[in-house]
Order: structure tokens, then sequence, then C-alpha cells
């Protein structure tokens, strides 16, 4: 067995993660004080570009009885599809479900619509105008992103899908 009694731990190492500390909480206070410029976000960039959505659309989202989620256009109050329970839709039920929390610790309603925008540069946002949330879809990585994306699908320039009936669509995403 190893005794370790008389071994000392490198004095460097303790200062190298000290320093890395300091200049972690230097950053950040400069940056929360205003003496450094914060990181520009994705939607400041899109605006600064000048970016165009290629399609933009509102959606509600209701749970229903039988547990399947039903995606619905506040325009029409039809839906657009029917995610059914056990269906390959925990993305979207995960954000919904956050969004929904953040809408009750906002004190919204909590039927308001969202809005999926597919932008030119190939960015997918999901935007609550109630809480003023936005999230980058992309983020969550390419098949989280196009489980938001197939919601758009019918909707876009120079597709040759249909949108898919309520019915059909109660099997879920692909």
């Amino acid at each position: 067995m190893s005794d370790f009694r008389n071994e000392k731990f490198p004095v460097g190492a303790l200062y190298a993660a000290g320093g890395l500390i300091a200049i972690a909480l230097i950053t950040v206070g400069s940056i929360r004080a205003g003496l450094v410029p914060a990181p520009e976000t994705a939607p400041q960039a899109r605006e600064r570009l000048k970016v165009q959505p290629v399609v933009a659309r509102e959606f509600t989202f209701q749970d229903r009885a039988d547990g399947a989620l039903v995606v619905g256009d506040p325009a029409t109050g039809q839906p657009v599809m029917i995610l059914a329970p056990g269906s390959n839709s925990g993305f979207i039920r995960g954000v919904m479900r956050g969004l929904m929390r953040e809408r009750m610790l906002h004190q919204t309603e909590r039927s308001a619509p969202v809005t999926v925008t597919q932008w030119a540069d190939g960015a997918l946002t999901l935007e609550d105008k109630s809480t003023g949330r936005i999230i980058e879809l992309g983020s969550f990585g390419s098949t989280n992103r196009a489980a938001f994306a197939q919601l758009l699908v019918p909707f876009m320039p120079n597709q040759t899908a249909q949108p898919a009936p309520a019915a059909d669509a109660a099997k879920g995403p692909a």
C-alpha cells in the first residue's frame, strides 16, 4: 500500500486554479458592470446582418385528456398536428413545459401562441411574445431542431409537401 503522507500537493496547481477563478470573476464582473461589452446574441446578430425570415408561423400547444399534445393554428383554431402519447415528441413537450412554467412565473396567459421562425441563415427559433423568451432551436442538435422544423414544412416556400391531416399526424414525428 502506498504512503502519501510525505507527498506534497503541487503549489503551482493551486495558484493556477486560483488564477483561473480570479480571471473568470473579473471577466463576469466587468461584463455585468458594463466595462466590457457583452457578446452579441444570435437575435442581435440577425438584426445587425438584416437576416430575413423565410417563414414564421404561430402555433398553440395544448395537452389533451388522453395525453396527446395538440399543435394548433391560432388563426383558424384547427389542429396542425397531434402528437400522440408516447410518440417521439419529448423535445417539443419539454420545451413547451419550460415555456409554460415561465409563463406561470410571469403570470401570463398559458394558451397564448408561440412563433416558430425559419431564418434565411438557416436558424430556427421559437419565440414566446408573452414572456419575451427566444429559443434558438439549433442549439439542441439537428434531431431536436427537426422536431419543430416539421411544423413549418407545409408552409415553406417551394415545398411540395402538403399539410398532414390531424388524424394522420397522430403518429407523431418519425
